[in-house]
């Protein structure tokens, strides 16, 4: 029996999931669990690498004590964020976070040398200010040594997976959020990198997911007791949950994290006026597959107004008084950019319901209820999108991730819907991530066994349309 080991990092949180297959079945333990954290040094936002990988290699000895040792390990993260080395492979400043502002104002110099319209038939990601190729120009603007200095530029998992195996190479679903490759290639596109004057040696070889890199470096394999083969899954969280999603076929995935991701898989990528105006993105998916989905704001806006409230409510409580003030009518649209990182979440709905001449909240349930109104509204849209711009009706929307933990929101999302709604597995990333490393190793046959498996191993929930 193989063990496999998912570290999921995310923008919140990460984790250790250990899982092997029994009896037709995946289990799973978790090993660890720690919160992500921006640090900030003068105006820029930064993510911290050294804490960060200090955990992975926390969460690996955790395995090696317990006598549970991998054989084979996979990281995921999210998408856009990256970093530099130098000719000797050491670290050129940091990892800049893509809530930072620096991106604010420029997009129109980059739609100038690329015209937005022929940058989304190109590469078919959608526009927001965060996206790799804005933050590049960007770094070359504010900070041009270092990318005078670069040799390579890595994806922030692939800088990790670097860190554990000395090898450098990008994962292709990581990589296809930058906005920097060709749709349809699946590779750099050197046309837009060459029009943007960066420098095409630093953006080197992808790898698909399913790739065994290699084992650990032999400084890692002594730090964490053992060593394993670090194997490329979905590198990008959401490819990965996509992948753990048990209803693929007719039904609308929605990863509710934080970050709410709503989309379905095709078999090429969308990048028609409609899905441009509409502000879908293609991204890539396992086997294939393209992701046509919508980037949402997400549960992100419910942790910063808990933050606001000095983590005063649980989440639980933060559910039920939002359920308590459910007739409180006002609605904001969830994916404004002014929601992406703001002094004041609280301080920036109360503007909006102002601006917009609807009730302003007064309470701490009544910005709840704005805010689950808001993304279950914005989800039903949403749907409504997806089957213009495909041409098809879907049956249901299986939703995972942490957000299938909020039996309300769960229920107001069919409402707003008006589909069946089913919910889990709650740890997607981690299983997909997982299920990615038993496809590679050839343990499961086939994506449909692999979803299969995942099935019988959950319960799904299900939740109809009705009125609350």
């Amino acid at each position: 029996m193989h063990y496999y080991l998912a570290i999921d990092l995310g923008a919140t949180s990460g984790k250790h999931l250990l899982a092997w297959i029994e009896d037709g079945k995946i289990k799973q333990e978790e090993i660890h669990r720690f919160t992500n954290r921006f640090k900030q040094e003068s105006d820029t936002l930064y993510w911290d690498l050294d804490y960060l990988y200090e955990e992975i290699l926390t969460g690996m000895k955790k395995c090696a004590q317990i006598g549970k040792i991998p054989s084979f390990v996979g990281l995921d993260t999210w998408g856009v964020d990256y970093t530099l080395l130098n000719h000797f492979g050491e670290l050129i400043g940091g990892a800049i976070s893509y809530r930072d502002s620096r991106t604010y104002g420029i997009l129109e110099n980059v739609f100038k040398a690329v015209p937005e319209e022929e940058l989304y038939r190109i590469t078919g990601i959608q526009r927001q200010p965060f996206n790799t190729i804005f933050q590049i120009y960007a770094h070359a603007v504010n900070m041009p040594y270092d990318l005078q200095n670069t040799k390579t530029l890595l994806m922030l998992p692939c800088y990790f997976n670097y860190l554990m195996t000395g090898i450098a190479v990008n994962e292709y679903t990581v990589t296809s959020t930058t906005g920097l490759l060709n749709a349809e290639s699946r590779n750099w596109d050197f046309s837009i990198i060459d029009r943007l004057s960066f420098n095409q040696s630093i953006f080197g070889e992808i790898k698909p997911p399913g790739t065994m890199l290699g084992e650990f470096n032999q400084i890692t394999a002594e730090e964490v007791g053992f060593s394993a083969t670090v194997v490329l899954p979905a590198a990008h969280d959401t490819a990965s949950a996509v992948l753990a999603v048990p209803l693929s076929e007719n039904a609308i995935y929605l990863s509710s994290g934080t970050w709410s991701l709503m989309g379905v898989e095709t078999d090429a990528p969308v990048t028609s006026e409609l899905a441009r105006a509409k502000n879908f993105t293609n991204e890539g998916g396992w086997g294939g597959k393209y992701r046509l989905l919508k980037n949402i704001m997400g549960l992100w806006m419910l942790r910063s107004v808990r933050n606001n409230f000095n983590d005063r409510y649980s989440y639980d409580e933060m559910s039920k008084m939002a359920y308590e003030n459910n007739d409180f009518p006002s609605i904001v649209d969830v994916s404004d950019t002014r929601f992406l990182a703001p002094k004041s979440m609280v301080d920036e709905i109360t503007a909006v319901c102002s601006e917009t001449g609807q009730p302003i909240p007064n309470t701490a349930g009544e910005v709840y209820a704005v805010i689950y109104h808001s993304l279950a509204e914005y989800y039903g849209k949403t749907v409504q999108d997806i089957e213009e711009i495909t041409g098809k009706h879907y049956d249901a929307v299986n939703i995972v991730g942490g957000g299938t933990r909020d039996n309300y929101l769960n229920q107001l999302t069919a409402n707003c819907c008006r589909k069946k709604v089913f919910v889990g597995p709650t740890e997607a990333t981690a299983l997909g991530n997982i299920a990615a490393q038993m496809l590679a190793t050839g343990e499961v046959g086939s994506v449909h066994e692999i979803k299969e498996i995942i099935r019988n191993s959950i319960t799904l929930g299900e939740y109809n349309f009705e009125p609350i």
